[in-house]
């Protein structure tokens, strides 16, 4: 037997339709529509609220503006309409209450707005029994999911009065917030029975998403602080993909995970870089750890992990850069040129480690990018004076704010491939601080063994720096830690002499200042005797930097000459070199050597300084008193040590010299090494100091062209030392032409540039008596010189001397 509920209350064919887009009208159920289409808005106008009834069907496709009867659905409602109201321009809200089902018939006409013909359509109920069984379940599911679905409460309350299972269901199937299409499928069911279960199952899927978000709202709240709660929808989001098992990303990362693709990453990097990415989709932007991530990843993506510059293996081309570029230098070009040999013939890339140790001012810095420049590599300076600080080589770790990669990482992203050439300026210039040692975290950055996987604390990564061409530069090597200095390969480079820079002079810098000024190359000529003037009396240094400045300040006078002037282009400067104190004024240096030897008891000696080598002058004096011997001019123990050993050497031996025995009976002896604001220290002075001793106590005065270095024993030995390039070069600076040298230090000279050699003499002695004969002029009283010292045991050959 079938049951069917009695038709609703139609209006009379044709009767007005308004079409909607989304959501479905159920009978019984009173919903606001909002009114925006035009013809739409035409019916509004028209309707009498509380009186007329419509009826309201849906679009099977919401986008179409003039839907006919085929783009509706063929079941829609009929609706009174309670109330009118205007939203704004041309937007109309009504409140309309479902009366009953209807078939659409046709749509007979769209304007001014739409009316259609339909047939009302009533509930059909194969089993009442079951019907109103199902009704029952239903109400106490409803009532199950009350206590949860704030929506569904207002239904539980009323359908007690529901007598109709028909009803019932409608009632419910609105209260449950479907989607359209559910809601549609529920409208053309006019099965009671079949409709009672559907509207059953939905509600079971509702419980099923209600219990799954308050499970979904329990986690949450548990991860929640008070700094994560502006987040609260976007971990409620990544909750509910997590328990559908669904994972989305944001469209914003995908120029991010490009980026991580195409850099080529390690396998290990990769799966860091995976891992962060995951983390990084599920946060929300807002959170600080976002950009920390972020900014991470982006980190990642920016290194060079495979990208290489191809190195240029022309050695004749690299050999014409270097020597275009730098003067001279020719051990540290043949090392370059080695090192590219090697890579030529073997294939492997493999980074070297070079120190370009030297005073200021030598080229150290800028061989470093004539190197680059000639192998065709990339170049980045890392300059370390002053750095005290670890972190400043290998990074920060992510767990600081502001947390960033050391200034090597830093280097390798700005270098974009991994075999540049990377300079380390001022490595001595290091400086130890409560925040760690820097010079320490070196070691394994300039360690070939280990730094082809260097961590950063940032990166946290192995990074290969196997690749990369190192270059230190020092100005002094005592400063550096002996691991360290048995890392590198050290090139030392003592300077040059003035040939060297007036060629440097003329190929170098004249042209760059005239360019720099504004100058025209032919607007000013220097002659040779003026740049070696302004070479020897204007600046005394192992390097050029000074020289630059004195020939920048001459090519400003020079500029001023030419802009004051009225015939700019045919003015030409000629400057000779009584010319030079117009443009550069008054000589700044000049030799003392002869006026400060005129006197018995001063000798000129040579030393080794950070910045270069230099001359320093031993004056010594006596007067009555009782033996004492006085010591001054900043010396440091090492030196006070050779000056008492000289004296005891000068006392032991005092027939040989010629010296009066007792002469520190009756007298005090006066040492004294000038310019006393400057330390001095070592042992090299050891041999100026007593001849300096032996030239006052014996009357006889020190040769004005000759200085002397050398460590002095207290059996009259003389020791080698260090630094003899460097001594010569400032030796040859001052107008010196005569150099005493231990003869160990033979094998040094060959280190001197030929030139200098060419008009220098050098004696090589292995005692004092060859030192004395060498440095003392001859005794107009005793035209044989020194005796021979029995106290030095001695069997080696006279003093050597080489022109």
């Amino acid at each position: 037997m079938t049951q069917s509920r009695g038709g609703p209350e139609a209006p009379r064919s044709p009767f007005p339709l308004l079409p909607l887009r989304t959501g479905v009208l159920f009978p019984g159920t009173v919903i606001t529509l909002q009114v925006g289409r035009k013809r739409s808005a035409a019916l509004v106008r028209d309707l009498k609220p509380g009186e007329s009834v419509i009826g309201v069907a849906v679009q099977r496709d919401p986008d179409m503006e003039d839907p006919r009867t085929s783009d509706l659905h063929p079941v829609g409602t009929f609706a009174r309409v309670h109330q009118v109201g205007r939203a704004g321009d041309e937007i109309y809200g009504i409140v309309v209450e479902g009366l009953g089902r209807f078939r659409m018939d046709s749509v007979v006409r769209s304007d001014p707005y739409w009316m259609a013909e339909g047939t009302p359509i009533a509930d059909t109920a194969s089993d009442p029994q079951v019907a109103r069984n199902l009704a029952d379940a239903l109400r106490d599911r409803i009532q199950e999911l009350a206590t949860t679905a704030t929506g569904l409460r207002q239904v539980a309350a009323s359908m007690r009065q529901i007598q109709d299972p028909g009803l019932l269901a409608d009632r419910v199937a609105a209260a449950l917030e479907m989607d359209t299409d559910k809601e549609v499928q529920i409208l053309l069911n006019l099965d009671v029975v079949d409709r009672l279960k559907r509207v059953t199952e939905l509600a079971g899927e509702v419980k099923t998403l209600t219990d799954i978000k308050k499970k979904i709202d329990s986690e949450v709240r548990r991860e929640l602080n008070k700094g994560q709660r502006e987040a609260l929808l976007r971990q409620q989001l990544r909750a509910i993909q997590k328990e559908l098992g669904e994972e989305t990303s944001s469209d914003d990362l995908s120029p991010l995970r490009d980026r991580l693709d195409r850099a080529d990453l390690p396998d290990e990097a990769r799966r860091a870089a995976d891992r962060e990415l995951r983390r990084l989709e599920t946060m929300n932007p807002a959170q600080a750890e976002y950009n920390v991530v972020r900014t991470y990843l982006e980190w990642l993506a920016d290194l060079p992990w495979s990208a290489e510059a191809i190195v240029h293996d022309d050695l004749d081309r690299v050999q014409r850069k270097l020597d275009d570029d730098h003067f001279g230098l020719t051990d540290v070009k043949r090392r370059i040129l080695e090192h590219l040999a090697v890579v030529k013939l073997s294939g492997n890339p493999r980074g070297t480690i070079l120190c370009l140790s030297g005073p200021p001012g030598v080229g150290k810095t800028s061989l470093g990018q004539s190197i680059a420049d000639a192998t065709g590599r990339p170049f980045v300076r890392i300059a370390l004076g002053g750095v005290r600080d670890e972190a400043e080589i290998r990074g920060h770790r992510r767990t600081y704010v502001g947390s960033l990669p050391g200034r090597i990482i830093h280097a390798m992203k700005k270098a974009k491939v991994r075999n540049p050439v990377m300079l380390l300026d001022e490595v001595d210039k290091l400086a130890k601080g409560w925040m760690g040692d820097p010079e320490a975290a070196l070691l394994e950055v300039l360690d070939p063994e280990q730094n082809k996987a260097f961590v950063d604390h940032y990166v946290e990564l192995p990074f290969d720096l196997s690749e990369v061409l190192f270059i230190c530069t020092v100005n002094n090597l005592e400063n550096l830690s002996p691991p360290l200095r048995d890392r590198l390969e050290i090139i030392e480079i003592s300077g040059y002499t003035p040939e060297e820079k007036g060629h440097i002079a003329r190929k170098h810098l004249i042209p760059r200042q005239l360019r720099e000024h504004g100058i025209r190359d032919d607007a000013l000529h220097v002659s040779d005797e003026a740049l070696k003037a302004v070479i020897q009396a204007y600046t005394r240094e192992s390097g050029v930097r000074q020289l630059n400045r004195e020939m920048q300040r001459l090519c400003r006078a020079i500029a001023l000459e030419i802009a004051r002037g009225a015939d700019r282009d045919g003015l030409r400067v000629e400057l000779t070199e009584d010319a030079l104190s117009k443009y550069l004024g008054k000589a700044r240096f000049f030799s003392d050597v002869a006026e400060r030897t005129a006197t018995p008891g001063v000798a000129t000696g040579l030393a080794w300084t950070p910045v270069g080598g230099d001359i320093l002058f031993i004056e010594t004096s006596r007067m009555p008193g009782k033996g004492r011997l006085e010591i001054t001019g900043q010396l440091g123990d090492v030196m006070k040590e050779s000056a008492r050993a000289a004296l005891t050497f000068v006392r032991s031996n005092a027939d040989a010299l010629g010296v009066d025995p007792a002469f520190l009976e009756s007298q005090d002896l006066h040492i004294h090494v000038p310019a006393g604001a400057v330390p001095k220290d070592g042992p090299s002075a050891g041999v100026t100091i007593f001849t300096a001793l032996t030239s006052l106590l014996s009357g006889r005065r020190v040769r004005h062209d000759t200085a002397m270095t050398g460590e002095c024993t207290l059996r009259g030995r003389v020791l080698p030392v260090g630094g003899i390039k460097a001594k010569v070069l400032a030796a040859h600076r001052a107008g010196i032409t005569r150099v005493i040298l231990p003869h160990r230090n033979l094998r040094d000279i060959d280190e001197v540039p030929e030139e200098t050699r060419e008009v220098m003499e050098f004696v090589f002695a292995e005692d004092m008596s060859q030192v004395l004969a060498a440095a003392l002029e001859p005794d107009p009283a005793d035209e044989g010189g020194v005796d021979a010292i029995p106290a030095v045991d001695s069997s080696s050959d006279p003093a050597r001397a080489v022109a």
